[in-house]
């Protein structure tokens, strides 16, 4: 028997189908449903208006891995050895591992990014066909990766370069299908790969986890897409998710499954702004990727399941680690125990009863340390961006003694500090902060 929110029902009754589509590097600011003005994401906005649009939804980390582990395992992965031989010790336990076992099919579109390059990622333990995926097609990490030789991943390499100067491998299951991939169709090949599993796998609780790599640095669209946008090359990519998007949501409505599919849409981490045109907006946020400002880790969270979820606007707080939680709620599956760091919450509850969010407190943690309980965030540290665009060495970090106070729920920009006036409220979310890093 399967309970949810307090009601037992068979398994196979109420067990959705789940659809997760995670795109790399896309800013809070980048949708129309989240403000934005130049780029034209019909599709998405409609997801969002049709079901409930998070407005601080959280990635794991403010790059790509971190982001990954979390979402995948569960666990805050600073509160634990995130390598990859930690994750390989509880493999059978990762998201897809776990719906697997609740009688999913489960497959996987795009970026993993939990295991080796090239040299070592088909025989890798971390290998998505060895943590509960059936079906693999996509890159092993980032699509800038390998560099040309001599080179680093810099502002000017990524305006010289063309959809074949970094070799990135294509890969279905174990076999190596192209080095380098065309990075203008990448989008465009998951999303043709999507519409087909959707179709051949109507009749069974599946699990697709859409991780695009797009609109990661440096950005591509297929050619029915270039030039399109009035937001230059990025625009462009945004675009294509979009349609992307639209196709995904067409195949479900034809395989009629909409009725009991679970569509999630979100980003691992906050937009890479510092490479101009390659990158996207976290506006009205501070920072992007690589820093613990609100841009860094906050991104769009949209969830959408027809009939079950009511269409509205969410202001509290959760994470893509959370989603494990709810995913196990909702398939039957089961919460690890034991594992460090694991501290995912089930919102099922926020999205099918509009209950308040579980989710009060969020730890940052990307070289520079922040900290947020309620409305208020403090920094120990921070620094601008991530590293420098042009040699890419890495950022200073700032330490602040006393730290940073914001009050995110007038000052969402994260422009006044407010620390000199409160510092009863620094000394709590200091205490807060230790609890909550000591105690998982």
């Amino acid at each position: 028997m399967l309970v949810i929110l307090g009601i037992s029902l068979p398994a196979a009754a109420t067990q959705p189908n789940i659809v997760l589509i995670f795109v790399d590097d896309m800013g809070y600011g980048d949708l129309g449903c989240y403000g934005n003005k130049r780029n034209k994401t019909p599709n998405i906005d409609r997801l969002a208006a049709g079901g409930q649009r998070w407005t601080s939804f959280y990635s794991s980390g403010s790059v790509c891995v971190p982001s990954r582990t979390g979402l995948m395992s569960g666990r805050h992965p600073a509160l634990f050895g995130a390598g990859r031989n930690n994750l390989a010790r509880g493999r059978d336990k990762l998201m897809a591992a776990m719906l697997k076992k609740q009688g999913y099919v489960t497959a996987i579109l795009g970026k993993w990014h939990l295991a080796g390059y090239p040299q070592d990622f088909t025989k890798s333990p971390m290998h998505p066909l060895e943590c509960g995926f059936d079906y693999h097609f996509g890159t092993p990490g980032s699509n800038d990766v390998p560099a040309p030789p001599g080179r680093r991943q810099t502002r000017s390499l990524f305006d010289e370069c063309d959809k074949f100067t970094f070799r990135v491998p294509l890969i279905r299951g174990r076999k190596l299908i192209e080095a380098p991939t065309d990075q203008e169709l990448l989008t465009k090949r998951y999303t043709q790969e999507a519409v087909k599993w959707i179709g051949t796998n109507r009749d069974k609780p599946f699990f697709l986890y859409l991780a695009h790599n797009m609109p990661h640095a440096p950005v591509f669209a297929s050619g029915d897409f270039q030039g399109r946008s009035k937001g230059g090359r990025y625009g462009d990519t945004i675009e294509e998710i979009d349609w992307s998007v639209g196709q995904v949501m067409k195949a479900i409505k034809e395989a009629k499954v909409d009725a009991k599919t679970l569509v999630v849409f979100t980003s691992d981490n906050g937009p890479w702004t510092m490479f101009g045109p390659h990158g996207g907006t976290a506006k009205p946020l501070r920072g992007e990727k690589g820093t613990s400002w609100e841009g860094g880790y906050r991104v769009p969270g949209i969830f959408n399941w027809p009939g079950k979820i009511k269409p509205g606007e969410v202001d509290g707080l959760a994470a893509n680690l959370d989603l494990y939680a709810t995913f196990a709620t909702l398939s039957g599956g089961e919460q690890p125990r034991g594992l460090p760091g694991f501290i995912s919450k089930d919102i099922s509850g926020v999205l099918l009863q509009g209950e308040p969010s579980p989710r009060k407190k969020w730890f940052y943690s990307s070289g520079s340390i922040a900290f947020r309980s309620g409305k208020y965030k403090i920094h120990l540290s921070t620094k601008k961006r991530s590293s420098n665009p042009d040699t890419r060495a890495r950022e200073p970090v700032v330490k602040h003694d006393p730290p940073l106070l914001y009050d995110l729920s007038t000052d969402i920009g994260e422009q006044k500090n407010i620390a000199a006036d409160h510092p009863e409220i620094i000394a709590r979310l200091l205490k807060e902060m230790k609890e909550f890093r000591g105690l998982h």
